[in-house]
């Protein structure tokens, strides 16, 4: 992965990574090209000039674990987020292109196996 991510060319755009969870309303984290996972912000979108794929498709977190190259850029705005009790960037969105539906994982409990239920649920992880 990191090879892959190496060779990402430089662009006005960023990379994706949908990461859903049924009780929250972040939407996932977001990279440079050419920049590790461990540096992506998990983000509130902004979809006033385009809506997230799910949404458009009106099947919301169909989309989990998705990549995407992203288009847009962070507001500089913060936006609370009630189940987690946590504030994240906002990233307004204003197009995007899907680059994997089965992309390498990058969250622990993806690399090491089934997480629980609880886990999947309740917990929100951090690329690694």
């Amino acid at each position: 992965m990191a090879q892959r991510i190496a060779v990402e060319p430089a662009g006005d755009y960023y990379i994706g990574r949908r990461y859903y969870k049924p009780d929250y309303k972040f939407w996932g984290y977001v990279r440079r090209p050419g920049q590790p996972w461990t540096t992506a912000q998990l983000v509130m979108l902004n979809e006033k000039q385009k809506l997230a794929p799910d949404r458009e498709r009106l099947e919301f977190g169909d989309d989990n674990n998705y990549e995407y190259k992203l288009y847009g850029d962070f507001s500089g705005d913060k936006v609370y987020e009630p189940a987690s009790n946590s504030v994240y960037p906002e990233f307004v969105l204003k197009g995007y292109e899907l680059i994997s539906t089965n992309p390498t994982p990058i969250f622990k409990s993806q690399i090491r196996g089934t997480p629980t239920p609880a886990e999947l649920r309740y917990s929100v992880e951090k690329p690694e």
